[in-house]
């Protein structure tokens, strides 16, 4: 380094593997014996690194092995649905620790929502170790940096409402809120796929159609967090749906989990649920596999555009319905190979999720940890 590195670079040099000794981050870094061993000692002060007894030996005395603490500390998550929401507990590691789903209408407002979150993860924590901060993926717009639910006809009560001061009453910790598909985005990418590509659209279909971009191996919001709105492109051919945004034919109100189940009811299918449908594809019903399929050459239409404009190297395909129907994944990769240009779909693959719903909760950690772990924010603390 051209400088003299801080505590807060030492640790992700031993966060990353590239140094695992005291003498490895006097090579890495320039530092003298002295200050490594004083940025070793804060951040072991600090529990963010432990020393292993013995390290591998080159002649004499073995080097004591110094290893990222992934025990030092704990992040409440959550990853909230329009129906269904996932809680856990992670480590510093991103892992889960422990995880509960709740049946929650996120329809109820913040007033209810937010105070059930946070008796419920007072309870997971259970006097686990220090929390170092807090994500929460929601179903709705998020501005970002502020920490706001912008959703004038979603979540229509949620509108406005600036989530993190909320939390941090109870929580006093860094707190951060996005979109639910952008959390699952971070986490699907940096889990499967970041060590071999930095390029990926993850499409969330389920009750709503969302998306979330990473792009140059970071998670593309946009100025205020709007990108990955694909739910609202309209189609072509739709029968004129109108979407709960006003507009008419949008995806999201003739392909989503939702507009299945009505297409499907119309027909006089008994389909309460998307189980229900899940039974009749697989029993090969003809029509409900029609209606599927239907739903994903919509979907692809859409897609399509998205590939041509972002040109990922994998579009990831989540969500209830993307993981139980393959028609409808079908009927998307069709209409993808139809529709995108030759050389955005060269070497395109169509995936679905390998996380599948524990993703939002992975993102959530990760989004934190980003956060709350970054060479500034931990010289922040320790200065």
């Amino acid at each position: 380094m051209s400088r003299l590195a801080t505590t807060g670079e030492v640790l992700q040099l031993i966060r990353s593997g590239e140094a695992l000794t005291r003498a490895d981050i006097g090579r890495v870094t320039g530092l003298s014996r002295p200050a490594v061993a004083l940025r070793v000692t804060e951040l072991l002060g600090r529990g963010l690194i432990v020393e292993d007894a013995e390290g591998p030996s080159t002649g004499g005395r073995p080097p004591v092995r110094l290893r990222f603490n992934a025990a030092g500390g704990v992040v409440p998550v959550a990853s909230l649905g329009a129906s269904r929401t996932q809680i856990a507990i992670c480590d510093l590691a991103g892992d889960v620790l422990v995880r509960t789903d709740l049946d929650i209408d996120v329809e109820e407002g913040p007033d209810v929502v937010l105070p059930l979150l946070m008796d419920t993860w007072t309870k997971l924590l259970d006097g686990q170790a220090p929390v170092v901060g807090v994500g929460l993926g929601v179903p709705a717009t998020v501005e970002f940096a502020a920490g706001r639910t912008e959703s004038a006809r979603v979540m229509a009560s949620w509108t406005g409402v600036v989530i993190p001061p909320i939390i941090a009453e109870r929580f006093p910790v860094p707190v951060l809120v996005d979109n639910d598909v952008n959390v699952i985005a971070m986490g699907e990418h940096r889990v499967v796929y970041a060590s071999e590509l930095d390029d990926l659209l993850f499409v969330k279909v389920s009750t709503r159609i969302g998306a979330g971009v990473i792009s140059g191996g970071s998670i593309l919001r946009g100025a205020l967090g709007a990108a990955g709105e694909i739910g609202h492109i309209p189609v072509r051919d739709g029968g004129g749906v109108l979407c709960r945004c006003g507009n008419l034919d949008c995806v999201d109100s003739v392909a989503s989990g939702t507009a299945i189940l009505r297409d499907l009811r119309a027909k006089g299918r008994e389909v309460l649920t998307l189980a229900d449908v899940t039974a009749l594809v697989r029993a090969g019903d003809a029509e409900t596999m029609a209606v599927v399929r239907q739903a994903g050459r919509w979907l692809g239409e859409v897609i399509s555009g998205a590939v041509n404009l972002l040109n990922p190297a994998v579009v990831v395909l989540g969500g209830d319905i993307a993981e139980m129907f393959q028609p409808l994944v079908s009927g998307v990769r069709e209409v993808i190979y139809q529709r995108s240009t030759q050389l955005a779909t060269r070497s395109l693959r169509i995936e679905r999720s390998t996380l599948g719903p524990g993703a939002g909760l992975t993102g959530c950690a990760l989004m934190v940890l980003d956060h709350v772990l970054s060479a500034d924010a931990v010289d922040a603390a320790t200065g």
